[in-house]
């Protein structure tokens, strides 16, 4: 199923507020618009500064594990400032943080603040190979029109 990425755009050119309840609008809007293309799961993780971990910040649609680690793909998307693709979250071994055991795949975008990463986007689903490098390039976009993210990630997102 196609994903409504030109909707979900409209609807995030409105949001206003401080970073924090943009984050909040835009995971409900992210939710409501592609938990039906098969995504179970959408948030933020915040880096701590000075700490080897991420919080938890706005998600839905169930609870997820917080703090996590920085060995995850959250951690290394903000780590190395780029996208991660996960087609299969096995693929990462003992790297993967399992917050629902159902999750198969897994797409992390790092997000910007004049060139400094704060924090990630990130999206599971309980499908195989459920994103694209696509999916990746569409949600940063959708980021910097929530005025979540000002700069592109580095390089090409890293496909696992």
């Amino acid at each position: 199923m196609p994903r409504p990425y030109d909707d979900i755009a409209e609807k995030l050119r409105a949001l206003e507020g401080s970073r924090h309840d943009r984050m909040q609008a835009a995971a409900n809007i992210l939710w409501d618009a592609l938990a039906p293309t098969g995504i179970s799961w959408v948030g933020f993780y915040l880096a701590e500064p000075n700490a080897d971990e991420m919080i938890l910040g706005p998600c839905r649609d169930k609870p997820a594990c917080s703090p996590i680690g920085l060995h995850g793909a959250c951690g290394r998307s903000w780590q190395s400032q780029r996208a991660f693709v996960v087609a299969d979250v096995a693929s990462l071994g003992e790297q993967y943080i399992a917050c629902d055991p159902r999750d198969r795949s897994e797409l992390v975008i790092p997000l910007f603040d004049a060139g400094a990463c704060w924090g990630v986007l990130d999206l599971d689903s309980h499908d195989l190979a459920s994103f694209s490098t696509h999916d990746a390039e569409q949600l940063n976009r959708l980021m910097a029109i929530a005025g979540l993210t000002t700069d592109q990630p580095r390089e090409d997102p890293i496909v696992l």
